[in-house]
């Protein structure tokens, strides 16, 4: 039989992983009772304690979760491992909290979305939206004009007509390299 002292004493490191942070137990008694001065044991034991109840309850759910074949255990199976463990009580309160959790899950996710963020209704970026590329495909079609404009003139400078009426090309690059290979 094992000394209640030893008990209360705070785990080993290796144990000491699978705990809760000394500080969030603080932080619930002081939130909880903050006019009652806590012990240092009785704080070890409410951490034992707050241990051993999520031990307890993960492994019921995972005994739930095992029975219904599935590999991952969800809500569901937390809330009916809290009734067969006959935490009734608890399963209301569980069942209140995941819902507000659920809620405020949701709200990030529609607070995430750019398009809510903008204010702008959908439909109306969806208006700027083409009003943009139309813009662009006008812009773009003005300067194809432009470079078919200015390849066009280019052409014509090159091919000028003399005055007995044939028409003279300008000696491209490549002609003028000719001449340079005679010594």
């Amino acid at each position: 039989m094992s000394n209640p002292q030893e008990e209360l004493l705070p785990p080993s490191a290796e144990d000491d992983e699978l705990t809760l942070p000394r500080a969030s137990i603080n932080k619930i008694i002081k939130e909880l009772v903050p006019t009652v001065r806590v012990a240092n044991e009785s704080r070890e034991l409410i951490l034992n304690c707050c241990s051993e109840f999520i031990h307890l309850i993960s492994s019921e759910a995972n005994e739930v979760c095992n029975m219904r074949n599935k590999k991952t255990i969800n809500a569901e199976h937390v809330l009916e491992a809290l009734e067969r463990l006959g935490f009734h009580d608890y399963k209301q309160e569980a069942e209140a909290v995941l819902h507000d959790c659920k809620e405020v899950a949701a709200k990030r996710r529609r607070q995430s979305t750019r398009l809510e963020n903008l204010g702008i209704p959908e439909e109306e970026l969806l208006r700027q939206q083409q009003e943009l590329f139309a813009k662009a495909r006008e812009e773009q079609a003005r300067e194809e004009q432009q470079q078919w404009v200015s390849m066009q003139a280019a052409a014509m400078v090159q091919r000028q007509p003399q005055a007995d009426g044939s028409i003279a090309s300008k000696p491209s690059e490549d002609d003028e390299d000719e001449d340079d290979d005679d010594y």
